[in-house]
Order: structure tokens, then C-alpha cells, then sequence
């Protein structure tokens, strides 16, 4: 295995034994192991990463391909990723590149891409913004770190597509750098979160309420998978956290496509999706969009109902808006715009 990087965010507790203050599974790794992610791994007493550098995708793609509406429509942003993730969940969508097998750990796959090459490659691209996405960007959090920081200082907006399961010293330490995120709320149930992600429920809502708190631009997705995560009282449950927290919190809910070992399963009902948003809507979440489907994706103002931001298929947007004002009733629209 090559080493590429001593770990950030560790801490070495004996016996050459650390553990790693990363993610919220907070794995205590002994000489020669590696964490859950997979790409994490003791060396004589030190953690290392194996992700830093090893993109596995770098292209760009419209922000709200994330999905991100609120946040600079109409732009696009480089997205990239490594292989590897902190959880396993049975109906991931991008599994071929997030679960690392045991044949993987030794070298992972990917281009070889510097964080100053990533920098250029977006600014090359015209993209405003660089999306730490596709698999969970805390697992190459030194890569994303290194790259964000060059981000900021050539003015370029950082983003994290993440499921949320990350320490607060993690938060602290990016923050500075982190313009927005998308977070995944799969449920609000902690036993979906332990049998079906393999990790728990209650980190990933503390993440969502402080990455709020600190100021970073945040929106939140739940795929709604049949039978898992869509009865009336979880739908209600998420839709009463997300309103909690602050109702200006764009809430996608995501149409679920069999995959991965959920092949048996069948796609998401219209009849559930129309009616999670309705649920939505009733605890006073302002927008709420739905995703993988062919349907109005536009941005309407929550008081009188005016078109503020047109969408269309190809990831155009535009934004009818004063001073983050609806034009017709000025009413405020939350989000980050340009």
C-alpha cells in the first residue's frame, strides 16, 4: 500500500494503537488495521490516508445536480471524488465506487490529482464552485481540506455532498473554508441508521443543527426507500426535525431506483412522494423539492407563490430576484445567490 498522508484529526490512546476523531464512528484502529472507510490505516503507531490524491472522479456538473437549489443556481461546480465511505448502506446508488473491498485497500483506484490541479481544473472549467461529492468527502477530508483552502483563496465556493456522520472537530476544522452542504437525513429511525447504514442517527442531526449554527449554507435530502423509511409517522417525524431546526431549509425528497442489494425492491411510488411533501409542507418547511423524477423543480415564494428561480432539465436557472428578495412581495428567500 502506497502511504500518502499522515491523517488529520487522531490521536495515538497506547500500544501503537489511535483513534481516529474523524467521523463519528470514532474507530480505535490497532498497528496494521484500517477504520471502517477502508481507506484509513495505522502504520507503527500513525494514521495515514490512502484517499489523499486518488480522485476517482473530477468533472464538472450544474450545483444542482447535488442537489443544491438554493445555493448559486445556474452555476456550475467541479465535482470530485476518492473511493471509500464511513458507511454501507444496503441501497447505495454510487456503491461501485464508495464501498472499498479487501483487493482495493492495498492500492486504491483513481487518478492521480493534486489539490493544486483540482484548483485549476475548476477554474479552467468556469466553475464557481468545487463539490466534495458522489462518495463521502469526510473520509478524504485531508484531500478536501488541502483542495478548499487553494479553493478559497482563488475565490472559488467549496461544498460538501456528505451523509452528515462527522465530529464536531471535523466541522471546526473546515468550517472556515465550507460554503454549503447537502446533507442526507435517510431516516429517523436509529435502527434503519444501524442495520441498514451500519451507523447511527443522532450525529448526523447534531451535524445538521451546527453546521446551521456556524453559518454554513445547508440542505438536506432523504431518499424515500418503499417500505424502509416511508411510513406517515417518519416522514413526519424528519419533516418536524428539518422545520425545528429552521424552516428555510430546502428539504429534497429523492425517488428511490433499486440498486446495489436492494435490487428486489421497488421504486418509490408517486402516491409516496407527493405525499412526504404534503407532510412537508404542513410542518412549514418553505421549499421542497422533489428529486430523480421528471417534475416542476422551479423555486416559488413561500408567501404569495411568485416564480423566483426557473429551472429547466439541463440545469439552467434563472434567478428572478432582488436583494435575495421575492420581487413581488418581498418576501426574503433563504439561500446563497448570486
Amino acid at each position: 500500500m502506497k502511504i500518502k498522508k499522515e491523517a488529520m484529526l487522531y490521536e495515538k490512546i497506547g500500544n501503537k494503537e489511535v483513534q481516529c476523531n474523524l467521523c463519528a464512528h470514532r474507530c480505535k484502529i490497532k498497528e496494521g488495521n484500517y477504520g471502517i472507510c477502508g481507506v484509513r490505516q495505522n502504520k507503527d503507531g500513525k494514521l495515514y490516508t490512502a484517499a489523499y490524491g486518488k480522485a476517482i472522479a473530477a468533472n464538472s456538473d450544474p450545483i444542482e445536480k447535488k442537489p443544491l437549489y438554493h445555493f448559486l443556481p445556474g452555476t456550475a461546480a467541479f465535482s470530485m471524488a476518492t473511493m471509500g465511505c464511513n458507511f454501507k448502506c444496503s441501497f447505495c446508488q454510487n456503491w461501485r465506487i464508495s464501498q472499498v473491498t479487501e483487493d482495493k485497500k492495498s492500492e486504491l483506484p483513481g487518478k492521480n490529482l493534486s489539490p493544486e490541479e483540482i484548483v485549476s481544473m475548476a477554474q479552467n472549467r468556469g466553475c464557481d464552485s468545487i463539490a466534495y461529492t458522489y462518495t463521502e468527502p469526510t473520509i478524504f477530508f485531508e484531500y478536501a481540506y488541502d483542495t478548499a483552502r487553494l479553493a478559497k483563496e482563488k475565490g472559488i465556493y467549496n461544498v460538501f455532498v456528505t451523509n452528515g456522520f462527522m465530529t464536531k472537530e471535523a466541522i471546526d476544522t473546515i468550517e472556515p473554508y465550507l460554503d454549503a452542504a447537502n446533507i442526507d437525513l435517510k431516516s429517523f429511525d436509529d435502527d434503519f441508521y444501524r442495520k441498514i447504514c451500519k451507523g447511527r442517527l443522532q450525529p448526523v442531526l447534531d451535524s445538521i443543527k451546527y453546521m446551521k449554527e456556524v453559518g454554513i449554507w445547508i440542505e438536506i435530502t432523504t431518499l424515500i426507500v418503499p417500505d424502509q423509511n416511508d411510513s406517515d409517522e417518519e416522514l413526519n417525524k424528519i419533516a418536524q426535525f428539518i422545520a425545528g431546526v429552521n424552516k428555510d431549509i430546502p428539504w429534497h425528497i429523492s425517488r428511490f431506483h433499486p440498486d446495489y442489494e436492494f435490487t428486489d425492491s421497488k421504486p418509490t411510488p408517486m402516491k409516496t412522494m407527493d405525499k412526504a411533501k404534503k407532510i412537508g409542507k404542513k410542518h412549514g418547511i418553505q421549499q421542497i423539492y422533489l428529486g430523480n423524477i421528471v417534475t416542476d423543480s422551479n423555486t416559488y415564494c413561500h408567501n404569495c407563490g411568485e416564480m423566483v428561480v426557473q429551472r429547466n432539465v439541463f440545469g439552467r436557472s434563472k434567478v428572478n430576484l432582488k436583494n435575495s428578495k421575492c420581487p413581488s412581495c418581498q418576501t426574503k428567500i433563504s439561500g446563497v445567490w448570486q
